[in-house]
């Protein structure tokens, strides 16, 4: 293993450094303080204590760690020009990025399952969706996300040969590396393809039934405005789901064509940073109780 890498960082052309700077300096901003809110407002107001916004919290932490994880290495870099980045940080900033990845989708999954019991299920709503479950539900995902990308960076850490010290992204990821390694890297391609179905295809398989369930109910309504409801109670969740894999499908369309370059990068952004900052976005435009604890807690 060599002692450290160099990232190219997004562009090249240096007119577009203070520009992509400032952007994505406001980007994070917006991502820290929207979801910082967020978790202020489920832990200080009564009204957000409830399975959902249990959830949501959750969902707030990864967004804040995800853009502080990976943004950070390109503010690092436009105010110090330092490109360089040690061996162990660099596996320890895939690490962290992949399990932090992998828990949104658990968390996704889990919030999926309780908009299934609060449609399909109400009456049954509060005592399915205990304190107990959602405990357990939340340290499953945490603890299945850590826990299975440990393989991943023991294998990446094993490769001794490298064409280049170059890696052509702002962050250590998985492709990015495999791109500049002589290593042989079928164990991980295998190791990595069968992670990605299961996180994938599995979590994305039950959310789609849930909401297969979810919707056949809320066709049965025989209200309008009882749809209506059902369906608002839900529709923020969508959103952020649609939002979430849309742009790894996407991220993985570009990797199947073998254009792991510039598209790559901007499709990066989107999961790093662009997504983090809606999900708060999302939440609190197009949610009552928020909104409301919002003017609660601003005397409003």
């Amino acid at each position: 293993m060599i002692e450290g890498f160099r990232f190219k960082g997004v562009s090249d052309v240096a007119g577009l450094q203070v520009l992509i700077f400032l952007l994505l300096l406001l980007i994070y901003l917006i991502c820290l303080g929207g979801n910082l809110t967020i978790l202020l407002l489920v832990c200080c107001d009564r009204h957000l204590h409830t399975p959902m916004y249990f959830f949501l919290s959750n969902l707030s932490i990864i967004d804040i760690s995800s853009s502080t994880t990976t943004l950070h290495r390109i503010f690092d870099i436009f105010t110090t020009h330092n490109h360089m980045v040690s061996t162990s940080a660099c596996m320890t900033q895939l690490y962290i990025f992949s399990s932090i990845t992998s828990n949104e989708t658990s968390i996704l999954t889990a919030m999926s399952y309780d908009r299934y019991v609060a449609i399909c299920r109400p009456l049954h709503y509060h005592t399915v969706m205990s304190r107990r479950l959602c405990g357990l539900l939340a340290s499953l995902s945490w603890g299945f996300g850590f826990i299975e990308m440990v393989p991943t960076v023991v294998l990446i850490s094993r490769f001794s040969c490298y064409i280049s010290k170059k890696i052509d992204h702002y962050f250590c990821d998985i492709l990015p590396i495999q791109d500049i390694t002589c290593s042989d890297t079928l164990l991980l391609d295998l190791y990595v393809l069968s992670l990605g179905n299961v996180n994938v295809f599995l979590l994305l398989s039950l959310t789609i039934i849930s909401y297969i369930f979810i919707i056949t109910s809320i066709l049965r309504i025989s209200s309008s405005t009882g749809r209506r409801k059902a369906f608002y109670t839900c529709s923020s969740h969508i959103m952020v789901v649609v939002l979430f894999y849309s742009s790894i499908v996407l991220q993985y369309m570009v990797t199947i064509s073998g254009n792991n370059t510039g598209s790559n990068k901007i499709f990066s952004l989107l999961n790093t940073a662009v997504v983090p900052m809606k999900n708060p976005l999302i939440y609190s435009l197009k949610n009552k109780d928020v909104k409301s604890a919002l003017q609660r807690k601003l005397n409003f």
